[in-house]
């Protein structure tokens, strides 16, 4: 007997050393108490800081004032019904479901994309799978309005995959689907107060009982579109393995016991792969024990013990592209970007590409500007963690939250952030040549007995003149200008 067992000792340490998940796999039981113990934040999403989505798809067809145009061309008396009018016809004639023919992408490549987000510094890039809009990027069984069965018939979430986990970059998906189910069904009483992205009108497809027209603009079951929402879901998770997932408001409408389905699937799939991922809410509609909070156009006005995300949009007005998108400087990204990183957040910045697959040149130039900053001074961003303080200066949020007012930040504000036994402090601008500037909060009661062996401005070879008095750091700034939108001190503490 001894050979035998010997034997089967061995097949067994072979079978789980080819196999190790099925050794080290965690299985999560499908209730919030087991779900709890996952890591919400794994370490690369701590030390990314930054990355890319895009407003993409069927609604970038049109092209006009802004991403609810969809849902507002079906309102009389708006300025979208009267340019859908006199551009297509009355929308009772030509539907939103007629520009799918007009989505073509014939002008994309996923690996131009991803070139492009790894220039301008990014750590983690994806698409909004689905908007409100109830047209999926992908390859989907469950819904017959997407990417690969009609318009341009490609699977664009699988070639954006492929490149970007291709650059080593994290892979992300969006989804914000729940807003496109139609509370109001058949009351015409409410149906401009509908939460809906399209709000039933007895006269218009958003009413049409077509089993394949009505999935589109949300007109159907509860029940039936609970059951979507969480198959589409479980789609993209198994084709794509996505390492970060994102939801827009309206979570609410979809039932806690859906939403425990998909946490305990995604949770359980990413045990399998051995990955760690990313799920998050807006307003406490998932549990913060399984997920961050994202702060939509918004921020935290101090630091925190926890990590979230703040997703901001390059451009006024819109997230998807319009003809008319004004696109934000580099320079105010950056500020936001350093921040929100000084408060333990992190920036996922959403471009707006147009309808043929073209990322414009001016949202472009604005991505490689970002990315030449971090090149330089990226090492004060990434990797990093929060110090005693997030920062001092006149240029406060005064509160924090979602669509917070947009802020311009001057040399005077300062923003801090550590790595090993380096204390960063950035200067939102360039105070001036051989300028003496003095930095309060770096005193000896912050820096809690460490001493500070030495001091650099990044990007600089004059040596820096320094001292640490009890009103704070002094420091000369350099006989040559250094105009970039932030600049770095590092000092090295002991």
């Amino acid at each position: 007997m001894k050979p035998i067992c010997h034997t089967l000792l061995l097949a067994l340490f072979f079978t789980a050393c080819s196999h190790p998940e099925q050794a080290t796999m965690k299985k999560y039981a499908e209730n919030w108490d087991s779900l709890a113990s996952y890591e919400e934040a794994p370490e690369w999403f701590r030390n990314a800081k930054f990355g890319i989505y895009y407003h993409w798809g069927l609604l970038s067809v049109p092209a006009y004032a802004n991403d609810w145009h969809p849902r507002n061309l079906h309102v009389e008396g708006t300025d979208d019904y009267a340019q859908h009018v006199a551009t297509y016809g009355h929308p009772s004639a030509f539907g939103y479901h007629d520009f799918v023919p007009m989505f073509r992408a014939d002008s994309f490549n996923a690996e131009n994309w991803a070139d492009l987000f790894v220039q301008s510094g990014a750590r983690f890039s994806g698409v909004v799978a689905e908007h409100h809009d109830g047209w999926s990027n992908w390859d989907s069984r469950i819904n017959p309005w997407n990417a690969k069965k009609m318009g341009p018939k490609r699977d664009l979430v699988g070639e954006l995959e492929r490149a970007i986990h291709g650059k080593g970059l994290k892979f992300v998906t969006t989804f914000h689907m729940a807003r496109n189910l139609q509370i109001y069904q058949q009351d015409t009483a409410n149906w401009l107060n509908d939460r809906s992205y399209f709000p039933y009108h007895p006269n218009l497809y958003t009413s049409s009982t077509d089993s394949i027209i009505r999935m589109m603009y949300g007109n159907i079951p509860k029940d039936q579109f609970y059951e979507n929402w969480l198959g589409k879901l479980q789609e993209v998770i198994d084709q794509y393995s996505p390492d970060l997932i994102y939801f827009d408001g309206e979570l609410s409408k979809i039932p806690d016991s859906v939403k425990l389905k998909f946490v305990t699937y995604y949770l359980n799939h990413a045990s399998m792969k051995d990955k760690g991922v990313v799920i998050t809410h807006k307003n406490g509609e998932l549990p913060s024990g399984v997920s961050l909070m994202d702060l939509e156009k918004g921020r935290m006005d101090d630091k925190t013990d926890h990590f979230w995300l703040t997703d901001e949009t390059i451009a006024h007005g819109s997230w998807s592209y319009t003809e008319t998108l004004e696109v934000k400087p580099a320079a105010e990204i950056i500020h936001v970007l350093i921040d929100i990183v000084s408060k333990n957040g992190v920036l996922m910045l959403n471009i707006s590409p147009k309808a043929n697959g073209v990322i414009p040149a001016d949202q472009q130039m604005v991505l490689r500007d970002i990315g030449e900053w971090l090149k330089k001074y990226g090492e004060a961003i990434y990797d990093t963690r929060t110090w005693t303080v997030y920062g001092e200066g006149p240029t406060v949020l005064g509160t924090s939250g979602h669509f917070l007012e947009w802020k311009t930040y001057t040399a005077e504000d300062v923003r801090f952030t550590t790595k090993e036994n380096q204390l960063y402090a950035i200067l939102m601008g360039w105070p001036g040549e051989d300028e003496q500037v003095k930095i309060s909060s770096i005193n000896r009661e912050n820096l809690k007995g460490k001493t500070i062996q030495e001091v650099v401005l990044l990007g600089s070879n004059e040596k820096v003149l320094w001292e640490l008095t009890e009103k704070g750091f002094l420091f000369t700034t350099p006989s040559q200008s250094m105009n970039d939108p932030a600049v770095v001190l590092k000092l090295t503490l002991k």
